[in-house]
């Protein structure tokens, strides 16, 4: 592949890129034996500020709610290592809105840093619990997406 056919390469993101912050802690686990975090640990990471999120803002029930989130696509660029035992602040946007999927994208921080250590994004379509057909969001959930959404 040419250079000119690269597509651009991913760069570190800046906090104001981020409309919303939940602070994770990261466990001894998490480090792989190359003293920082692994990588399968990152997904992790976004699916808990995601998930964390909605809960807290009424969007989702994961008990007994009648729609569910499920990813089917996730993507990660690696800028910075992280470790334990430092926290993990995790940045949140959604990118994208449809009738039944979103796109969440994410940025991940050390404390106080000024730039993502790790950048990326996964998608949820969002199914009936019991059929797992594709369904239309609920009102409170694309209420709690709009929030999510960051000026152009």
């Amino acid at each position: 592949m040419t250079d000119a056919a690269r597509p651009p390469r991913a760069q570190p993101e800046p906090r104001a890129a981020f409309s919303v912050f939940r602070t994770l802690p990261t466990r001894w686990m998490d480090n792989d034996l190359y003293g920082h975090i692994n990588n399968a640990a990152y997904y992790s990471f976004f699916d808990t500020a995601v998930n964390a999120y909605l809960i807290g803002a009424g969007a989702l029930d994961i008990q007994s709610g009648s729609v569910i989130g499920l990813v089917i696509e996730n993507h990660c660029n690696y800028f910075a290592s992280l470790a334990f035992p430092e926290d993990v602040e995790a940045g949140l946007r959604v990118g994208h809105i449809g009738r039944s999927s979103v796109r969440y994208e994410l940025g991940l921080f050390a404390p106080g840093a000024s730039h993502s250590a790790a950048s990326g994004h996964f998608i949820h379509v969002y199914v009936d619990r019991e059929t797992r057909r594709p369904t239309e969001l609920p009102a409170a959930l694309q209420q709690a997406l709009l929030a999510l959404k960051v000026p152009a």
